[in-house]
């Protein structure tokens, strides 16, 4: 049968992942393709990708999927990716640099400053509902003109990892509504489209990419590109998003009140409104589908801190760790650490934040440690949830998704700090199953209110730690403060020329 299968492809900075599924959301096949350097770190506070591994993924994912399938089976493509990034190319579509990553690339702090210093800050939060952060596109994009005036020159269009894709598959040049309400201060939230006037201070005479819904058909898969990737030609290619709000739509928080908790290398949010709601220190976004609204924020070092850790204490099995964590006592007997070990974005945005681990005796042992970062790790996560959760827009329910939920403890941790239940999806493989899903409803194989998801466990907290995680708390919430400046003073002998701005 022609056209029955559904492919989403995810591009992750550690992995690329694949799905074929069915319309009913039943899995046909998975693929994993593991990138562990493709993320560069060239100076303090940077961090960049390489663009060609994105095709790269697509190329060989799309290949080995439809070829157990056949590609007339495949009845649309979808794609995700690392977001919101800036990607220069010239007018073939050549990338004229790497691929500059979202928030966690902080070089363009000066111009953060600068642009809000011309706009205006309320003016910026008032048609964008969102301040200018290193998770905004503009200032990067201001960045480039400023210290790399000859790339600039060569660039004649911009792209998401998404849309870069989208481009290599179809040769339309888009953007899809999401993305471009993350690309601050150019998009207006309101109208849902380029607000033309910053636009041009910002971007100057670099094209507007055209807009488009995520799991709107923008094109069909190139002669060419089917050649490269297996693909039939003709095949329908929607335009897809960044990989937080695909893994959204796969876990099923959709509705106002739904809080997505992606447990990954870094850790990050997304909220469903009911209405926009302007923050300082979160980002306003539209959403995957017309006519939504999200909050969101994110932590810089999640996952990725454990990975350290590991690799500090001789790269002992992971779950020998979890194990020997799971044995110390709730509180890691009066360990707490701040996760800053990339700086940090939500709540403090500040790039020269560092890790800090107070309360380090002889007795505590490597078990200890990592159950510290887990903790730390939650109470960030509970100084978040605290900013999402309003009385205008309620957090009615937690959804946790990623590749921590597979082990019980940091989820259960997470529950125990913060006090919340969280639903588990029966289906944990993330984007590249959103991308499924929207695949699925670009095609008309799917109606627009089409939900994949299943809860397969819950996490309750353990009300009985709950007093001493509170005490924590509180600690949590001084310690940044109190060690602010010395923590800049040693990123200062840490940076470079550039890093001298703390």
């Amino acid at each position: 049968m022609s056209g029955q299968y559904l492919l989403g492809i995810d591009l992750g900075t550690a992995s690329s992942k694949g799905v074929l599924a069915t319309p009913d959301g039943d899995i046909v096949a998975t693929v994993t393709r593991p990138r562990p350097h493709s993320m560069s770190l060239p100076a303090p506070g940077w961090a960049e990708m390489d663009s060609g591994t994105w095709w790269e993924d697509v190329v060989e994912i799309s290949r080995e999927l439809t070829e157990r399938v056949g590609s007339d089976a495949v009845a649309a493509i979808t794609v995700s990716g690392v977001g919101p990034c800036l990607l220069l190319t010239d007018a073939a579509g050549a990338p004229v640099r790497p691929a500059i990553l979202y928030g966690i690339d902080m070089r363009a702090t000066a111009e953060i400053d600068e642009l809000t210093r011309r706009l205006g800050a309320a003016a910026v939060l008032e048609r964008c509902a969102t301040p200018l952060t290193t998770q905004a596109v503009g200032p990067k994009a201001l960045w480039v003109q400023r210290h790399e005036p000859e790339t600039w020159d060569r660039a004649a269009r911009w792209f998401n990892s998404s849309s870069y894709v989208a481009f290599r598959l179809t040769g339309e040049y888009i953007l899809d509504h999401h993305t471009a309400s993350q690309s601050v201060p150019l998009y207006d939230i309101h109208s849902e489209s380029w607000h033309q006037p910053w636009y041009d201070q910002v971007m100057g005479s670099m094209p507007q990419p055209r807009l488009a819904w995520p799991a709107e058909v923008v094109g069909s898969v190139t002669a060419r590109a089917a050649e490269q990737t297996g693909l039939r030609p003709g095949t329908p290619v929607c335009a897809g998003t960044v990989d937080a709000w695909a893994e959204a739509l796969s876990g099923g928080a959709r509705k106002p009140g739904d809080l997505m908790l992606m447990y990954g290398s870094t850790m990050f949010f997304v909220q469903q409104l009911r209405a926009v709601a302007p923050h300082p220190q979160l980002w306003n976004t539209v959403g995957v589908e017309p006519g939504s609204r999200c909050l969101a924020a994110g932590m810089s070092t999640s996952g990725s801190l454990t990975d350290w850790l590991r690799q500090l204490v001789g790269g002992v099995p992971f779950e020998t760790l979890v194990e020997e964590a799971a044995a110390a006592p709730a509180g890691a007997d009066g360990l707490l650490l701040l996760p800053y070990f990339a700086g940090e974005r939500t709540p403090i945005f500040d790039r020269h934040a560092r890790g800090v681990i107070a309360g380090l005796t002889l007795r505590h042992r490597r078990g200890h440690l990592f159950r510290a970062v887990y903790e730390g790790i939650a109470f960030g996560i509970r100084q978040i949830l605290e900013l999402l959760d309003t009385p205008a827009n309620p957090v009615q329910r937690l959804i946790a998704v990623g590749g921590g939920t597979q082990g019980r403890l940091w989820t259960q941790i997470v529950s125990d700090v913060t006090g919340r239940e969280q639903d588990v999806p029966e289906q944990t493989i993330g984007a590249s199953y959103g991308d499924a899903l929207m695949s699925a409803i670009g095609s008309g194989l799917a109606s627009a209110d089409t939900d994949w998801s299943r809860v397969d466990h819950v996490i309750s907290p353990d009300a009985t730690v709950r007093p001493l995680y509170d005490e924590l708390f509180d600690h949590y919430e001084s310690l940044y403060p109190a060690t602010r400046e010395q923590a800049h003073a040693l990123a200062r002998l840490q940076g470079t020329a550039w890093d001298t701005d703390a």
